[in-house]
C-alpha cells in the first residue's frame, strides 16, 4: 500500500508540569470541552481531506486510557496506536518504522498536546510539501530576549528568531533515513525532528503557525485551549440545510446496496454506479447545502470511469468539499422508501457505514424506513426511493 500523507502524533509524555489535584492524568488525556486533548488533536487532522493515515505513539501502560480517549472516532484513517520508547526521539523513530509499511510520501510529526492548530496552517503545510522536503511550523519571537549572566543582563537580537512548534513535516524517506543514521551513531541529543534534518544538512521552510498553536504545558493552559477550541466551534455559525432525493429501479440480481451495506435480495438496483440510492440522496443533500451543484455535476453518468463504482466515492468527495470550506457536518437524516427488502435489521450497520464515510458520530445520523402503502412505483415493488436532509455548519465568511 502506498499513501501520500501520514501524520505521526507523539503522545508518550507524562505531562508532569500540567498535573494538579484536578488534572491527575497525563495532559494529553485531560478532558477539554468533553473530550480528551488527544481527541481534539486527532480530529483536527481528520478534518483535512489531505490526511491519509494517522498513527499515535503512546507510552507503555497508557494503552487503555488512550483507547478510552478516542472512543467515538470512527475513521479508518486512524491506525491502532503503538508503544513508544523512553525518549521523544525513540518514540518518533518507532512511529516512523511502523509507518514505513504504508510507504507514505510525506509525514507530519505533531505533539499530542497541541490541539489548537488552525486548519489554514495545516493546509499551508500540506501545500508546502509539494515543493519542499522539510517544513517547520513556528512563530516569530515577539518579546525582547535577555540573557542572564553573572550579575548582568544582555539583550539578544530577536531578528529571525522563531519559536519552533509542530507539526514538523518532511519527505518520509528523508526523515526516516536521518533517524536511522542517528540510531546507528547513538546520537540522542535532538529535541525535535527539524534538529535531525538540520544535522543532515537539509534546508527547512518556515510557516507561521500563530500563537494559538501552543503546547499545553502548565495547568492554566487547559483553560486557554478550551477558549480557543470553543471559539472556533462558535465561528461555524453559518448553518446550511440541504435536501436530496434519488430513485433507482430494480433489475434481476441477488443483493441491494443501501448506505454502503450489502443486503441480500432477489433483485438489485439498476444504475451507472452501484446504484446506492441512500448514499446518492445524502451526497446530493450535502452538495445542496454547499450550493455546489449535484451528484450528476461532479460525477456525470455519461463518464465511463464511474460505471459500477462504489457510491461511497461520491459521498467522500462531498465530505471533502465541506472540509475544504472549513465546515462541519452537524446532522444527517435519511429516509428510505420501499416495500422490499426490509430495512429494520440493517439500520445499525447503515448508520455505522455512513458514520465512517462522513467521519461523524453515529448519534448524528438518523436512518429511517417507510413504505408508500403499496402506492406508486415503490408500492408496486419496482424500485426504491431515498430522501435525505443534511445540516452543515460553515464559517460565517463563506
Amino acid at each position: 500500500m502506498s499513501i501520500r500523507n501520514a501524520v505521526l502524533i507523539v503522545a508518550g509524555g507524562q505531562g508532569l508540569r500540567a498535573r494538579t489535584d484536578v488534572h491527575s492524568n497525563p495532559k494529553q488525556y485531560v478532558q477539554v470541552l468533553g473530550n480528551a486533548v488527544i481527541w481534539h488533536t486527532i480530529k483536527l487532522f481528520l478534518a483535512s481531506s489531505k490526511t491519509d493515515v494517522i498513527l499515535v505513539v503512546v507510552a507503555d501502560g497508557h494503552e487503555n486510557i488512550y483507547n478510552q480517549a478516542v472512543l467515538g472516532i470512527n475513521d479508518k484513517r486512524l491506525m491502532a496506536a503503538i508503544i513508544g520508547g523512553n525518549s521523544r526521539q525513540q518514540s518518533v523513530f518507532a512511529g516512523l518504522t511502523a509507518l514505513s509499511a504504508t510507504n507514505p510520501d510525506c509525514v507530519l510529526i505533531h505533539d499530542a498536546a497541541r490541539p489548537c492548530l488552525a486548519q489554514r496552517s495545516l493546509a499551508e503545510v500540506y501545500a508546502s510539501l509539494s515543493t519542499h522536503k522539510a517544513v517547520l511550523v513556528g512563530t516569530p519571537v515577539a518579546d525582547t530576549l535577555k540573557k542572564l549572566g553573572t550579575g548582568s543582563l544582555e539583550t539578544i537580537d530577536r531578528t529571525n528568531i522563531w519559536n519552533a512548534q509542530t507539526p514538523q513535516a518532511f519527505d518520509f524517506n528523508l526523515i526516516f533515513d536521518v533517524h536511522r543514521k542517528a540510531v546507528l551513531e547513538n546520537n540522542t541529543s535532538f529535541t525535535d525532528d527539524c534538529g535531525l534534518a538540520e544535522w543532515a544538512g537539509q534546508n527547512i521552510t518556515m510557516i507561521d503557525g500563530g500563537t494559538g498553536n501552543f503546547k499545553i504545558t502548565n495547568p492554566d493552559d487547559f483553560e486557554l485551549a478550551e477558549c480557543i477550541l470553543k471559539g472556533r466551534s462558535i465561528m461555524l455559525n453559518d448553518t446550511r440545510v440541504g435536501t436530496g432525493y434519488d430513485v433507482h429501479a430494480f433489475e434481476p440480481g441477488d443483493l441491494v446496496i443501501l448506505g454502503g451495506v450489502s443486503i441480500p435480495h432477489n433483485k438489485k438496483l439498476k444504475g451507472h454506479s452501484d446504484a446506492d440510492v441512500a448514499l446518492h440522496a445524502i451526497t446530493d443533500a450535502m452538495l445542496g447545502a454547499l450550493a455546489d451543484g449535484d451528484i450528476g455535476t461532479h460525477f456525470p453518468p455519461s463518464d465511463p470511469q464511474w460505471k459500477g463504482v462504489s457510491s461511497d466515492r461520491f459521498l467522500i468527495d462531498a465530505v471533502r468539499r465541506v472540509q475544504d470550506k472549513g465546515g462541519k457536518i452537524r446532522h444527517i437524516d435519511l429516509t428510505i422508501v420501499c416495500e422490499e427488502p426490509k430495512i429494520g435489521a440493517h439500520r445499525p450497520a447503515m448508520k455505522k457505514s455512513i458514520a465512517t464515510i462522513c467521519n461523524l458520530e453515529e448519534d448524528r445520523i438518523s436512518v429511517k424506513a417507510t413504505t408508500s402503502e403499496r402506492l406508486g412505483f415503490t408500492g408496486r415493488r419496482e424500485g426504491i426511493a431515498a430522501l435525505a436532509t443534511v445540516t452543515l455548519g460553515l464559517p460565517e465568511e463563506i
